[in-house]
């Protein structure tokens, strides 16, 4: 049986435009996307007449997670994030996957973290964290 596993290469990650009519544009030079690391929370529900020796959870709050990029350092890049860690208000992202159907995972997020590297000996690069606000949304 042949794979259905495709290569990372022309995957997108876009920012939205904050217009009434939002539209995306496309994050340019980014090198990695990691994330969202979904989690959940569980609580723990074990009482003194729970007889079977296990501890007993019941579902709680989801995480949506974060998404890092790591990215080529250019100056419109940093600035656009830059103003997005300077507000207070969610911004709308989105990843595209080149896969046949064009999967998107599309969110809302707050900048946590926007830090640089300026190396000796290569590139300058830039790193995003985005801390994901409410539920992911998966599209093709």
């Amino acid at each position: 049986m042949a794979s259905d596993a495709f290569s990372g290469i022309g995957t997108l990650f876009q920012r939205g435009d904050g217009a009434s009519n939002q539209g995306f544009n496309t994050v340019a030079e980014v090198n990695s996307i990691a994330g969202p690391d979904k989690t959940r929370s569980v609580i723990d529900v074990t009482s003194l007449d729970s007889t079977a020796g296990y501890r007993e959870v019941i579902a709680a709050l989801r995480d949506p997670g974060e998404i890092t990029l790591g990215m080529n350092f250019t100056r419109d890049t940093y600035d656009d994030f830059a103003d997005d860690f300077d507000s207070d208000d969610s911004v709308d992202y989105q990843i595209v996957l080149p896969d046949d159907g064009l999967t998107t995972f599309g969110f809302t997020g707050y900048v946590i973290s926007l830090g640089m590297a300026i190396p000796l000996d290569d590139k300058v690069t830039a790193s995003v964290t985005i801390k994901i606000d409410g539920q992911v949304t998966m599209t093709s």
